[in-house]
């Protein structure tokens, strides 16, 4: 059975879109001299999305200490639109192709204390990223955003692509001891320190390869990253996120490709052999926090 009726009312979708989150403390400010907190980078991996970005731009928190749009080569104005959006916005190229290498690149540029993946087609709400920082706040490592928890859901995911999330889900919890929710979702944060467990190879653009795509570089990514995170045994709070459908255009992923793709990527995860963690903050001793529902890895209990 597959879980949770993922298609709410329209008047829950129309309340909860492109709610706009204004915290003052969220992270440094820097342009007053002073920092609250620790500060927070936004990676958006983007092509050809000069549609949405106005969208998603216009309902970040305010406080991020910075926001990097990673530029697949666009052929439309996604740049031109983003700068037009938000002034302070820094954009790099990719260094190869696919959203691996997009989310690699915009990783190797942020500076941030905790840095938040979000996509640009608007599908993942802005308005969610104060949940994630808290989980992270409150002793995370990796904060996973579900779409299978209470108080979340997707008008986007068909069921087709839910069942087969499900048993992928179920493989990975099998094999390495979680208790994840939502296997298939790229809307998470972590600990800059998170960045040697998730081992993404930015490279540089006169790499002999940069022509070609590497292991991690597509779609796989996502589940490439959190089986990694799993490997480390770094602590992991699942944050409930709901998912909306694209603002403008139409989605490359396939059900069936796609889904080998992620089954391939949990093989060959596995057959590497343990990842050995390298999160200093793993291993020190951590304030359980008391606001997410599931903690999902490390010693699998409930916080």
């Amino acid at each position: 059975m597959v879980e949770g009726d993922l298609m709410p009312s329209a008047a829950a979708v129309t309340e909860r879109h492109f709610a706009v989150v204004r915290r003052a403390d969220f992270g440094g400010n820097e342009a007053h001299g002073r920092r609250n907190g620790p500060t927070v980078s936004v990676v958006i991996p983007a092509k050809n999305e000069a549609r949405n970005l106005p969208h998603v731009l216009a309902a970040l928190p305010e406080g991020l200490h910075e926001v990097i749009l990673v530029d697949g080569n666009s052929t439309d104005d996604t740049v031109d639109v983003a700068v037009e959006h938000r002034p302070d916005i820094i954009v790099v190229g990719q260094t190869r192709k696919g959203k691996g290498n997009a989310l690699a690149c915009g990783f190797a540029r942020a500076t941030g204390d905790f840095i938040v993946m979000l996509d640009a087609d608007g599908s993942t709400d802005p308005a969610e990223i104060p949940r994630f920082v808290d989980a992270l706040r409150q002793g995370a490592d990796f904060a996973k955003g579900s779409r299978f928890m209470p108080g979340a859901g997707s008008t986007d995911i068909s069921r087709l692509r839910q069942a087969g999330n499900y048993w992928l889900n179920r493989i990975v919890n099998v094999l390495y001891g979680t208790r994840y929710t939502d296997l298939c979702y790229g809307y998470n944060a972590f600990r800059r320190d998170c960045l040697d467990v998730i081992g993404l190879d930015a490279g540089t653009v006169d790499d002999p390869e940069a022509s070609e795509m590497l292991w991690g570089d597509g779609f796989e990514v996502e589940t490439l990253i959190n089986v990694r995170v799993a490997k480390a045994r770094v602590r992991v709070f699942e944050v409930p996120s709901f998912e909306r459908n694209r603002v403008f255009g139409t989605s490359n992923l396939n059900a069936f490709s796609d889904g080998l793709r992620v089954l391939r990527t949990i093989h060959t995860e596995r057959s590497r052999g343990t990842r050995k963690a390298a999160v200093e903050d793993s291993v020190r001793p951590r304030r359980a926090g008391t606001t997410w529902s599931r903690l999902s890895t490390v010693d699998g209990a409930h916080v």
